[in-house]
C-alpha cells in the first residue's frame, strides 16, 4: 500500500443472493482527507463502508485499510476505526458521561476519566454530561455519537449519513468538528445526501446501485460531467416547467428556490428549450456553471437500480 493512503482497496465486491450490491469498487483515500460518498438509497454506500471498516467481509477484491489487509485483518482494522451509523445506537437510559465511559471500557482504554473529560470538552458536551442520552435532541445525540466514535482516538472515521434529520446549525457544528479532526490527521469517509455538506469534502465518489460512476476532487466534478446549464426566472414557473418538458433536449430539470435550472450535455438543445419561454412574464434566462447538484441528478438519472422489479433492498442502503 502507498504509505500516504489510509484506504487503498480495489475490486471490492459484495453479493447478497443473486444481487451484486457492490460491484468491483475501487477507492484510495489519503491521510487526513475528507472523502465524500454520494448516491441514492440502496446504492451500496453502507455496504462499502462496512467492508472498509472490517464489519463485513468482501466476496471479492483486495487492498489495505490503515496498512492492514482488508480480507485477513478485519479485527485489527475495527480497533483503529471510528464508525458512526445512520441510527443513534447508544443507551438512552444512560447519561452522556456514562455512555462514553461504557464505550471506553469496551476498548479497554487507560486513563478513562481523562479521556471522557477530553471528549466532553472537545464536542461541547461537558455542561450536559449528566443528561440522559434519550432526552437529547437530534443534534446533541449526533455530538454524543461522534464523541463515542472518537474516544479511542481512531485514525479513520467512517460516517454513514451522520447528519440526517438534524437542523442546519447542528450540521454546521458537526462539520466544524470534522475539519478539526482532519487538521489533526484523522481521515474521514462520509456518506451524505446534502449538497452543502458534499462541497466541504476534498473529494467525492458517486456510487449508484453498486457501481462507481465518478471519483474526483469535488471542485472538478461538474466540469468532468460536462453539463451546460441555464437559470430561468419567471412569475410563471409552472408554465415554464411544462414548456421545458414539452421541448425536451435536456438531462436535468430542477427547481432551485424561485428559479429553474435546466442542464444537459447538448448546449444547442438547452438553448432551443429555453427559447420556448421567451414570451413568459418577467422572464430572465442566464447561462450558469452547472454545479454539484446538477451533476448528481444527471448521474443518478442514468443509473439502473439493481433491486428493481419489486425486490426489496434490505442491504446496501
Amino acid at each position: 500500500m502507498n504509505g500516504d493512503l489510509v484506504i487503498d482497496v480495489k475490486g471490492l465486491t459484495k453479493k447478497f443472493g443473486d444481487k451484486t450490491v457492490v460491484d468491483r469498487f475501487d477507492i484510495s483515500v489519503p491521510k487526513g482527507a475528507i472523502y465524500g460518498f454520494l448516491g441514492p438509497n440502496g446504492s451500496g454506500k453502507t455496504t462499502t463502508i462496512r467492508m472498509v471498516c472490517g464489519l463485513l467481509k468482501p466476496d471479492g477484491g483486495s487492498g489495505a485499510v490503515l496498512g492492514l489487509d482488508v480480507l485477513k485483518q478485519s479485527d485489527k482494522i475495527k480497533e483503529r476505526v471510528g464508525y458512526m451509523t445512520q441510527r443513534f445506537s447508544l443507551y438512552g437510559d444512560l447519561s452522556i458521561r456514562e455512555n462514553l465511559e461504557f464505550v471506553g471500557r469496551l476498548y479497554s482504554l487507560d486513563h478513562l476519566k481523562d479521556r471522557v473529560d477530553a471528549s466532553l470538552k472537545s464536542l461541547g458536551l461537558a455542561d450536559r454530561a449528566r443528561q440522559l442520552a434519550g432526552t437529547l435532541s437530534g443534534g446533541w445525540k449526533q455530538r454524543l455519537a461522534l464523541a463515542a466514535c472518537m474516544i479511542h482516538e481512531p485514525e479513520l472515521l467512517l460516517l454513514d449519513e451522520p447528519t440526517a434529520g438534524v437542523d442546519p446549525k447542528a450540521r454546521r457544528d458537526f462539520w466544524d468538528a470534522i475539519r478539526d479532526y482532519s487538521a489533526q490527521g484523522v481521515t474521514t469517509l462520509v456518506s451524505t445526501h446534502y449538497m452543502d455538506e458534499a462541497v466541504q469534502c476534498d473529494r467525492i465518489a458517486f456510487i449508484a446501485y453498486g457501481k462507481k460512476l465518478i471519483d474526483a476532487p469535488t471542485a472538478d466534478i461538474p466540469r468532468k460531467v460536462g453539463l451546460f446549464a441555464r437559470r430561468i426566472e419567471t412569475s410563471a414557473l409552472d408554465e415554464a416547467t411544462r414548456r421545458l418538458k414539452a421541448a425536451g433536449g435536456f438531462d436535468v430539470l430542477a427547481r432551485f428556490g424561485a428559479a429553474i435550472h435546466v442542464a444537459g450535455r447538448d448546449p444547442e438543445a438547452i438553448i432551443a428549450a429555453a427559447r420556448s419561454l421567451e414570451d413568459l412574464p418577467d422572464i430572465k434566462i442566464e447561462s450558469i456553471d452547472a454545479g454539484l447538484e446538477e451533476a448528481f441528478i444527471y448521474l443518478m438519472t442514468g443509473a439502473q437500480d439493481n433491486f428493481a422489479n419489486g425486490l426489496e433492498a434490505r442491504v446496501g442502503q
